[in-house]
């Protein structure tokens, strides 16, 4: 790959990667008799959606009014919502847009229901749920933990309100998060413990995300029979709305060197943040993957010309805040103003989450097609940046 024939920085999607993912999620699909949609909290890159159409993607989940917006005009699907809370002010525009309409608690149901009510008695068919805690979960990090000790997400057996259950036909849980198939059959079994006898009132249950199906290794067909055998055993549609899955493995994040400081170490600065564009590296934090580059020496007070294994630099970003920094990683050449830095899986979840902070420059949006050439499908300037402020 040149990369010095994408215009730095950018975020670079790859069709031909996208396609794979897309056509072993619809084989899940297929196979299964589950239906996948998209999650718009880790993948809502839009020019995209035509492509996940022809793959049998027939929906999408919006978590605000702004996302149920975007799956209406964009995605031309179901449109499936959920939010922790819903306002008095976007209710009855959500109202409007959605297919599947999933309540966090059952005080926001007895406080909404008589306007669904009236939707559907004026001829809607809605399908609403109420999402439920199974208070179990693999999640090793505390901040993506959605069933973690005192959660605001679910209803907890506990909290159960079998009283409040006419006009609900679905039930909802998400507790994984970049999980194999083998998380979700154990989850699935605390599920039935807890809520099971709720089941043979419902007409459908969706799992949630975090199924990183697309990831190699991942046990599809454990999948495939996991959700074939609940399906068949309750009689109910099954739903799964992974993110990752969709953007796992698909594109990178295009940068360049602007500057190389030395205080004992050298330090590369880039035309992306960490803070701005790289969120999760601060908020998991997690590592990301250079490319051609790899982990510091293990005497991390060596300078870069002693190593002998390469060239050490501080990866960081331009803007003000001190912690705008990814982390250290050796390169088998010099940096220089000019070279580029490539970040490795940075299309799902990364997108969604940046930020115009400090007012630095935004990466474009591009595609890199099947046949080689690129396309510049947003490029970001001023009005973007002074459109969020007054």
């Amino acid at each position: 790959m040149d990369w010095d024939r994408i215009p730095s920085p950018a975020f670079v999607l790859d069709e031909t990667r996208l396609r794979r993912n897309l056509t072993l999620i619809n084989y899940v699909q297929q196979q299964s008799g589950a239906q996948i949609i998209v999650a718009f909290k880790g993948f809502s890159m839009w020019s995209t959606f035509p492509l996940l159409r022809e793959y049998g993607i027939t929906g999408a989940t919006a978590s605000s009014l702004n996302e149920a917006i975007l799956a209406k005009e964009e995605m031309q699907g179901e449109v499936h919502v959920y939010a922790p809370a819903y306002s008095d002010e976007d209710f009855p525009r959500i109202l409007e847009l959605a297919d599947h309409l999933v309540f966090n608690s059952f005080a926001q149901w007895e406080r909404f229901r008589p306007q669904v009510q009236a939707a559907r008695a004026g001829g809607r068919e809605l399908h609403v749920g109420i999402r439920i805690n199974p208070e179990y979960a693999e999640v090793e990090t505390d901040l993506y933990n959605p069933a973690g000790p005192f959660s605001r997400l679910g209803v907890t057996r506990r909290e159960f309100r079998e009283d409040l259950l006419d006009g609900i036909d679905g039930l909802h849980f998400h507790t994984l998060c970049e999980k194999d198939s083998d998380t979700l059959e154990r989850t699935l079994e605390v599920v039935e413990r807890n809520f099971g006898e709720f089941l043979p009132r419902m007409n459908w249950v969706n799992f949630g995300g975090g199924h990183l199906m697309t990831r190699e290794g991942y046990d599809i067909p454990r999948l495939i029979r996991v959700v074939k055998a609940f399906r068949e055993k309750h009689g109910v549609h099954v739903i799964l709305e992974p993110g990752s899955a969709f953007g796992w493995q698909t594109g990178w994040l295009v940068s360049s060197v602007l500057d190389v400081v030395h205080n004992v170490k050298d330090a590369a600065l880039l035309d992306v943040s960490v803070s701005a564009h790289m969120p999760d590296v601060l908020e998991m934090p997690y590592r990301p993957r250079i490319l051609g580059a790899g982990d510091p020496p293990l005497d991390d007070h060596r300078e870069a010309q002693d190593t002998g294994s390469g060239y050490p630099y501080i990866i960081g970003g331009t803007t003000c805040l001190a912690g705008d920094v990814v982390g250290e990683y050796v390169f088998p050449h010099e940096l220089k103003v000019g070279s580029r830095v490539v970040f490795d899986d940075m299309i799902h979840y990364t997108m969604v989450k940046t930020t115009f902070f400090n007012g630095v420059k935004h990466p474009d949006i591009g595609i890199l097609h099947a046949d080689g050439s690129y396309e510049r499908v947003k490029t970001f300037g001023y009005e973007e940046f002074k459109a969020k402020l007054s």
